[in-house]
């Protein structure tokens, strides 16, 4: 690709980001409003199974095959660690936990990323990934810490801890698809993890919610299509093409704004207040994160090359 046409999109490239990170934190106030109409295991199967069925059929469309046999176990791994862990502990949290404040905790995966880079890939610690690191640990004991200073009942601080658990679970997911799936596409892989991810979500919820009621009307169908179709199946999409365009690590740091906009949606659409202590943990988890990405940037920028749709 020349340099030309890449500086005339680039312009395109800003408007997919601000569209993703906005669509994904207005996610974040509807993913705690549909608890009202059904249990949360029984939202997070309806979603994703939107999203997986729209995928696939894009696959279709494009007449893209199936993954190699031997790349689906680890498929598999990576859908039960990044869709049905993450999202089975996120929903039920949210019935405790202010969707921004849930929103910043989640997003505190790529500090968990890097841990387990270490630990797994043998990646060298370097003195800014563990300032990096060191700060998101002291943001979140701000933003949990605060709350039992200020007497939270142990409810909300049970479903903060459920939530670090996913964005831990998150980044091992991230890692182990770097450690063994090899030799598949993007879509290829967010479609089939995320179907298999839905599995797990429907077992849970058929065990967990069987018999509950799921109210279907206008309002809850709304939420349905659009954390599915929108937040799940289209920015999944448009988020491969971002990272077509540009290097990785610019990339994953405006998911940066996700929380960002989680917060700001929160507060201005159900009344969610930011505490101090929001405040301060967040901007330590933000700069922990940029700081802990730094090292990694040549490498990403060699590795962004490689990437297919």
């Amino acid at each position: 690709m020349s340099t030309s046409p890449l500086l005339q999109r680039k312009w395109v490239v800003y408007v997919l980001i601000l569209l993703i990170t906005l669509i994904w934190g207005y996610g974040w106030v509807l993913m705690k409003e549909a608890l009202r109409y059904m249990g949360p295991f029984s939202f997070s199967a309806l979603r994703f199974g939107v999203g997986s069925v729209i995928l696939f059929m894009i696959m279709f469309f494009m007449k893209m095959k199936r993954p190699p046999k031997e790349q689906l176990g680890h498929i598999v791994i990576v859908g039960l660690l990044q869709t049905a862990v993450v999202y089975l502990l996120v929903m039920y949290a949210l019935h405790f936990v202010e969707a921004g404040k849930s929103s910043v905790l989640l997003y505190s995966m790529p500090i968990w990323s890097s841990f387990f880079a270490v630990k797994l890939l043998k990646e060298k610690i370097t003195i800014t990934k563990m300032v990096g690191l060191g700060l998101g640990v002291v943001g979140l004991i701000m933003i949990i810490g605060w709350d039992i200073f200020i007497g939270q009942d142990f409810s909300a601080l049970f479903g903060e801890i459920l939530i670090i658990i996913a964005a831990a679970s998150w980044g091992l997911a991230n890692v182990y698809y770097q450690l063994k799936v090899k030799g598949v596409s993007k879509i290829q892989v967010t479609a089939y993890q995320m179907g298999f991810g839905t599995l797990g979500i429907t077992a849970a919820a058929i065990g967990m919610e069987w018999g509950e009621p799921i109210q279907f009307n206008v309002t809850s169908i709304y939420y349905i299509l659009f954390t599915g179709a929108l937040a799940s199946a289209l920015c999944f999409t448009l988020w491969f093409i971002v990272l077509s365009m540009i290097d990785i690590v610019t990339a994953t740091i405006s998911t940066l704004l996700v929380p960002v906009f989680g917060l700001l949606f929160s507060a201005v659409l159900l009344g969610e207040k930011i505490t101090a202590g929001v405040i301060l943990g967040s901007c330590l988890i933000l700069a922990g994160i940029f700081i802990a990405q730094l090292p990694m940037k040549k490498m990403e920028q060699t590795k962004s090359k490689s990437l297919t749709l």
